[in-house]
Protein backbone atom coordinates (compact mmCIF):
# COMPACT_ATOMS: atom_id res chain seq x y z
CA UNK A 1 0.00 0.00 0.00
CA UNK A 2 1.41 3.61 -0.99
CA UNK A 3 -0.88 6.04 0.07
CA UNK A 4 0.23 9.63 0.28
CA UNK A 5 -2.02 12.34 1.61
CA UNK A 6 -0.80 16.11 1.33
CA UNK A 7 -2.40 18.51 3.42
CA UNK A 8 -2.79 21.83 1.47
CA UNK A 9 -0.21 22.85 -1.64
CA UNK A 10 2.67 23.96 0.28
CA UNK A 11 3.55 27.54 1.66
CA UNK A 12 0.33 29.14 -0.20
CA UNK A 13 -2.21 27.28 1.65
CA UNK A 14 -0.69 27.84 5.19
CA UNK A 15 -0.16 31.52 4.16
CA UNK A 16 -3.77 31.36 3.89
CA UNK A 17 -4.29 30.10 7.43
CA UNK A 18 -1.47 31.15 9.27
CA UNK A 19 -0.10 34.50 7.40
CA UNK A 20 1.90 35.98 10.66
CA UNK A 21 3.27 32.21 11.81
CA UNK A 22 4.63 31.66 8.60
CA UNK A 23 6.44 35.45 8.39
CA UNK A 24 8.07 34.92 11.44
CA UNK A 25 8.85 30.72 10.38
CA UNK A 26 10.58 32.30 6.87
CA UNK A 27 12.93 35.12 8.90
CA UNK A 28 13.61 32.87 11.90
CA UNK A 29 16.61 30.18 11.85
CA UNK A 30 14.63 26.80 10.40
CA UNK A 31 14.87 23.70 12.44
CA UNK A 32 15.18 20.39 11.19
CA UNK A 33 14.28 16.96 13.22
CA UNK A 34 15.45 13.94 11.78
CA UNK A 35 13.91 10.82 13.82
CA UNK A 36 12.59 7.04 13.71
CA UNK A 37 11.18 4.50 16.26
CA UNK A 38 10.78 0.76 14.96
CA UNK A 39 7.37 0.08 17.76
CA UNK A 40 3.67 -1.70 17.03
CA UNK A 41 1.61 1.05 15.37
CA UNK A 42 -1.81 -0.86 15.97
CA UNK A 43 -3.75 1.77 13.79
CA UNK A 44 -1.03 3.91 11.39
CA UNK A 45 -4.02 5.56 9.35
CA UNK A 46 -5.87 7.50 12.48
CA UNK A 47 -2.01 8.37 13.47
CA UNK A 48 -1.55 9.55 10.18
CA UNK A 49 -4.74 12.16 10.22
CA UNK A 50 -3.89 13.53 13.72
CA UNK A 51 -0.17 14.24 13.19
CA UNK A 52 -1.60 15.95 10.00
CA UNK A 53 -3.81 18.06 11.42
CA UNK A 54 -0.94 18.68 14.44
CA UNK A 55 1.68 19.72 12.18
CA UNK A 56 -0.50 21.68 10.17
CA UNK A 57 -1.61 23.38 13.29
CA UNK A 58 2.26 24.61 14.14
CA UNK A 59 3.29 25.31 10.17
CA UNK A 60 5.77 21.99 10.10
CA UNK A 61 6.61 21.22 6.67
CA UNK A 62 8.55 17.94 5.74
CA UNK A 63 7.78 13.83 5.32
CA UNK A 64 6.81 11.40 7.45
CA UNK A 65 6.56 8.02 6.89
CA UNK A 66 4.51 5.68 8.93
CA UNK A 67 3.75 1.67 8.90
CA UNK A 68 3.00 -0.77 11.76
CA UNK A 69 6.26 -1.04 12.31
CA UNK A 70 6.75 2.36 13.47
CA UNK A 71 7.56 5.87 11.92
CA UNK A 72 10.66 7.51 9.85
CA UNK A 73 10.21 11.14 9.29
CA UNK A 74 12.35 14.59 8.92
CA UNK A 75 10.32 17.27 9.45
CA UNK A 76 11.35 21.21 10.07
CA UNK A 77 9.70 24.63 11.22
CA UNK A 78 10.22 26.54 14.85
CA UNK A 79 11.83 25.01 17.68
CA UNK A 80 8.28 25.85 19.32
CA UNK A 81 6.51 23.86 16.83
CA UNK A 82 8.65 21.02 16.63
CA UNK A 83 8.50 20.97 20.02
CA UNK A 84 4.97 20.89 20.56
CA UNK A 85 4.98 17.94 18.14
CA UNK A 86 7.21 15.97 20.20
CA UNK A 87 4.89 16.33 23.16
CA UNK A 88 2.54 15.01 21.51
CA UNK A 89 4.37 12.08 20.29
CA UNK A 90 5.31 11.55 23.30
CA UNK A 91 1.91 11.12 24.65
CA UNK A 92 1.61 7.87 22.40
CA UNK A 93 2.22 4.17 22.84
CA UNK A 94 5.48 3.32 22.05
CA UNK A 95 6.80 7.05 21.41
CA UNK A 96 6.89 7.96 25.02
CA UNK A 97 11.20 7.95 24.71
CA UNK A 98 11.34 8.87 21.43
CA UNK A 99 14.60 11.66 20.49
CA UNK A 100 15.31 13.02 17.18
CA UNK A 101 18.86 14.63 15.53
CA UNK A 102 18.55 18.35 15.29
CA UNK A 103 20.42 20.72 12.95
CA UNK A 104 19.17 24.42 11.60
CA UNK A 105 19.28 25.85 7.92
CA UNK A 106 18.91 29.33 6.46
CA UNK A 107 16.37 27.94 3.64
CA UNK A 108 12.93 25.63 4.25
CA UNK A 109 14.22 22.29 2.72
CA UNK A 110 10.77 20.99 2.19
CA UNK A 111 7.32 22.79 0.40
CA UNK A 112 5.00 20.96 2.21
CA UNK A 113 3.70 19.00 4.58
CA UNK A 114 3.68 14.73 3.88
CA UNK A 115 2.38 12.35 5.75
CA UNK A 116 2.68 8.47 4.43
CA UNK A 117 1.10 5.36 4.80
CA UNK A 118 3.91 2.34 4.00
CA UNK A 119 4.53 -1.18 4.29
CA UNK A 120 7.80 -0.82 5.73
CA UNK A 121 9.15 2.73 7.02
CA UNK A 122 12.56 1.83 5.47
CA UNK A 123 11.94 -0.57 2.38
CA UNK A 124 14.46 -3.75 2.84
CA UNK A 125 11.69 -6.77 1.67
CA UNK A 126 13.05 -8.95 3.97
CA UNK A 127 9.82 -10.41 5.89
CA UNK A 128 10.22 -11.90 9.43
CA UNK A 129 12.78 -9.33 11.44
CA UNK A 130 12.46 -9.13 15.22
CA UNK A 131 14.20 -5.63 15.95
CA UNK A 132 13.07 -5.79 19.32
CA UNK A 133 15.02 -8.92 19.99
CA UNK A 134 17.84 -9.54 17.38
CA UNK A 135 18.86 -5.43 17.04
CA UNK A 136 22.40 -5.02 17.21
CA UNK A 137 24.95 -3.10 19.13
CA UNK A 138 24.63 0.71 19.39
CA UNK A 139 27.70 2.19 19.55
CA UNK A 140 28.28 5.98 20.60
CA UNK A 141 29.90 8.54 18.55
CA UNK A 142 32.99 8.59 20.79
CA UNK A 143 33.46 4.89 20.90
CA UNK A 144 32.61 4.78 17.03
CA UNK A 145 36.48 5.21 15.88
CA UNK A 146 38.28 3.03 17.99
CA UNK A 147 36.18 -0.34 17.16
CA UNK A 148 36.22 0.16 13.33
CA UNK A 149 39.95 0.83 13.58
CA UNK A 150 40.34 -2.74 14.77
CA UNK A 151 41.42 -5.21 12.68
CA UNK A 152 38.98 -8.04 13.75
CA UNK A 153 35.43 -5.40 12.53
CA UNK A 154 34.45 -5.35 9.10
CA UNK A 155 32.81 -1.50 8.41
CA UNK A 156 30.06 -1.30 5.99
CA UNK A 157 28.30 1.42 4.58
CA UNK A 158 24.64 0.69 4.36
CA UNK A 159 24.00 3.28 2.05
CA UNK A 160 23.19 3.37 -1.68
CA UNK A 161 26.41 4.12 -3.97
CA UNK A 162 25.49 7.83 -4.92
CA UNK A 163 25.09 8.27 -1.13
CA UNK A 164 28.44 6.12 -0.31
CA UNK A 165 30.37 8.82 -3.44
CA UNK A 166 29.59 11.64 -1.91
CA UNK A 167 31.76 10.72 1.51
CA UNK A 168 32.48 7.81 3.78
CA UNK A 169 34.16 7.02 6.87
CA UNK A 170 37.88 6.18 6.28
CA UNK A 171 38.37 1.88 5.19
CA UNK A 172 34.40 1.48 5.06
CA UNK A 173 33.70 -0.66 2.25
CA UNK A 174 31.01 0.25 -0.24
CA UNK A 175 28.48 -2.62 -1.11
CA UNK A 176 27.57 -0.98 -4.15
CA UNK A 177 23.80 -0.84 -3.95
CA UNK A 178 21.50 0.45 -5.96
CA UNK A 179 18.82 0.94 -2.98
CA UNK A 180 18.18 -0.26 0.52
CA UNK A 181 16.61 -3.79 -0.52
CA UNK A 182 19.79 -5.01 -2.73
CA UNK A 183 22.00 -5.11 0.84
CA UNK A 184 20.55 -8.70 1.27
CA UNK A 185 21.78 -9.49 -2.17
CA UNK A 186 25.37 -8.00 -1.22
CA UNK A 187 25.61 -9.75 2.26
CA UNK A 188 24.60 -13.16 0.95
CA UNK A 189 27.62 -12.67 -1.88
CA UNK A 190 30.26 -10.87 0.66
CA UNK A 191 29.62 -12.05 3.86
CA UNK A 192 30.37 -15.32 5.92
CA UNK A 193 28.96 -15.37 9.36
CA UNK A 194 31.88 -17.73 10.24
CA UNK A 195 34.27 -16.14 9.16
CA UNK A 196 33.23 -11.98 9.37
CA UNK A 197 32.73 -12.35 13.52
CA UNK A 198 32.29 -8.89 14.25
CA UNK A 199 30.43 -6.28 11.27
CA UNK A 200 30.19 -2.38 12.31
CA UNK A 201 27.64 -0.98 10.30
CA UNK A 202 26.45 2.56 9.76
CA UNK A 203 23.69 5.07 7.70
CA UNK A 204 22.84 8.93 7.57
CA UNK A 205 20.57 8.82 10.71
CA UNK A 206 20.69 5.05 11.75
CA UNK A 207 17.30 3.62 10.47
CA UNK A 208 18.94 1.78 7.84
CA UNK A 209 21.44 -0.06 10.09
CA UNK A 210 18.88 -1.05 12.94
CA UNK A 211 16.78 -2.99 10.44
CA UNK A 212 19.88 -4.76 8.62
CA UNK A 213 21.64 -5.30 12.15
CA UNK A 214 18.77 -7.35 13.42
CA UNK A 215 18.50 -8.90 9.81
CA UNK A 216 22.20 -10.16 10.32
CA UNK A 217 22.17 -11.55 13.62
CA UNK A 218 18.58 -13.16 12.17
CA UNK A 219 20.93 -14.84 9.63
CA UNK A 220 23.32 -16.38 12.18
CA UNK A 221 26.05 -13.01 12.71
CA UNK A 222 26.92 -13.02 16.29
CA UNK A 223 28.60 -9.73 16.96
CA UNK A 224 26.79 -6.36 15.28
CA UNK A 225 27.16 -2.83 15.74
CA UNK A 226 25.61 0.04 14.24
CA UNK A 227 26.45 3.53 14.95
CA UNK A 228 23.97 5.13 16.98
CA UNK A 229 22.01 8.08 15.32
CA UNK A 230 24.11 7.68 12.52
CA UNK A 231 26.15 10.02 10.40
CA UNK A 232 24.28 12.81 11.45
CA UNK A 233 25.00 12.31 15.07
CA UNK A 234 28.63 11.64 14.71
CA UNK A 235 28.82 14.99 13.26
CA UNK A 236 27.54 16.46 15.53
CA UNK A 237 29.40 15.02 18.61
CA UNK A 238 32.75 14.55 17.08
CA UNK A 239 35.09 17.58 15.78
CA UNK A 240 36.03 17.54 12.59
CA UNK A 241 39.42 17.85 13.46
CA UNK A 242 39.18 14.57 15.53
CA UNK A 243 36.70 13.00 12.56
CA UNK A 244 37.27 9.68 10.54
CA UNK A 245 34.65 10.91 8.22
CA UNK A 246 35.61 12.35 4.80
CA UNK A 247 33.39 14.44 2.26
CA UNK A 248 29.37 15.22 2.49
CA UNK A 249 26.62 13.60 3.56
CA UNK A 250 23.48 12.82 1.33
CA UNK A 251 19.98 13.71 2.70
CA UNK A 252 16.74 13.32 1.63
CA UNK A 253 15.13 16.73 1.25
CA UNK A 254 16.25 20.44 -0.43
CA UNK A 255 19.65 20.67 1.23
CA UNK A 256 20.58 17.38 -0.43
CA UNK A 257 24.17 17.54 0.98
CA UNK A 258 26.10 18.70 4.47
CA UNK A 259 29.03 19.13 5.57
CA UNK A 260 30.47 18.32 8.95
CA UNK A 261 29.01 21.65 10.61
CA UNK A 262 25.35 19.74 9.00
CA UNK A 263 25.21 23.22 6.61
CA UNK A 264 23.79 22.61 3.58
CA UNK A 265 27.00 22.62 0.32
CA UNK A 266 26.37 23.46 -2.93
CA UNK A 267 26.22 19.70 -4.17
CA UNK A 268 24.29 20.12 -7.77
CA UNK A 269 21.81 17.88 -8.05
CA UNK A 270 19.51 16.56 -11.53
CA UNK A 271 16.22 18.65 -10.78
CA UNK A 272 14.55 15.90 -12.91
CA UNK A 273 15.66 13.14 -10.70
CA UNK A 274 17.00 14.49 -7.68
CA UNK A 275 20.16 12.36 -7.53
CA UNK A 276 23.26 14.23 -6.90
CA UNK A 277 25.77 15.02 -10.19
CA UNK A 278 29.25 14.56 -10.62
CA UNK A 279 31.17 16.87 -12.44
CA UNK A 280 31.34 13.92 -15.31
CA UNK A 281 27.36 13.33 -14.94
CA UNK A 282 27.35 17.18 -16.01
CA UNK A 283 29.48 17.17 -18.57
CA UNK A 284 27.52 13.84 -20.10
CA UNK A 285 25.61 14.68 -23.31
CA UNK A 286 22.43 12.58 -21.63
CA UNK A 287 22.76 15.44 -18.78
CA UNK A 288 20.05 18.77 -20.34
CA UNK A 289 19.29 20.69 -17.11
CA UNK A 290 16.16 20.59 -15.58
CA UNK A 291 15.16 17.41 -18.05
CA UNK A 292 17.34 14.79 -17.65
CA UNK A 293 20.94 12.69 -16.77
CA UNK A 294 22.89 9.57 -16.84
CA UNK A 295 20.95 8.24 -14.16
CA UNK A 296 17.54 8.84 -15.48
CA UNK A 297 17.59 9.11 -19.03
CA UNK A 298 16.29 5.37 -19.70
CA UNK A 299 13.28 7.00 -18.04
CA UNK A 300 12.59 9.71 -20.28
CA UNK A 301 9.79 9.62 -22.50
CA UNK A 302 8.01 12.43 -24.42
CA UNK A 303 5.52 13.00 -22.05
CA UNK A 304 7.64 13.52 -19.08
CA UNK A 305 9.88 15.65 -21.08
CA UNK A 306 7.01 18.06 -21.88
CA UNK A 307 6.12 17.64 -18.21
CA UNK A 308 9.56 18.36 -16.96
CA UNK A 309 10.15 21.33 -19.60
CA UNK A 310 7.23 22.83 -18.00
CA UNK A 311 7.80 22.66 -14.67
CA UNK A 312 11.10 24.52 -15.37
CA UNK A 313 9.17 27.47 -17.07
CA UNK A 314 6.55 27.82 -14.55
CA UNK A 315 10.06 27.64 -12.12
CA UNK A 316 11.38 30.07 -13.80
CA UNK A 317 8.13 32.86 -14.17
CA UNK A 318 7.65 32.61 -10.07
CA UNK A 319 11.26 32.85 -9.58
CA UNK A 320 11.46 36.29 -12.22
CA UNK A 321 8.27 37.07 -9.96
CA UNK A 322 9.92 37.15 -6.42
Amino acid sequence: MRTCVAFGRGLPHIRQQHPIQILLLMTSPIHIATFYRFTPIERPGELRARLHKLCLENNLLGTILLASEGINATVCGSEQGLQNMFDWLHSQAGLETLDWRSSTATHMPFKRMLVKLRREIVSFGQPGIDIEQFGGEHVAPAQWDTLIRRDDVRVIDTRNDYEVGLGRFAGAEDPQTRNFRDFADYVARELDPQHDRHVAMYCTGGIRCEKASAWLRQQGFENVYQLHGGILNYMQTIPESQSSWYGECFVFDDRVCVDHQLQPTDQPICYACRMPLSAGDMASPQYRADISCPHCIDLLTPEREASLRERARQHALRKSAG
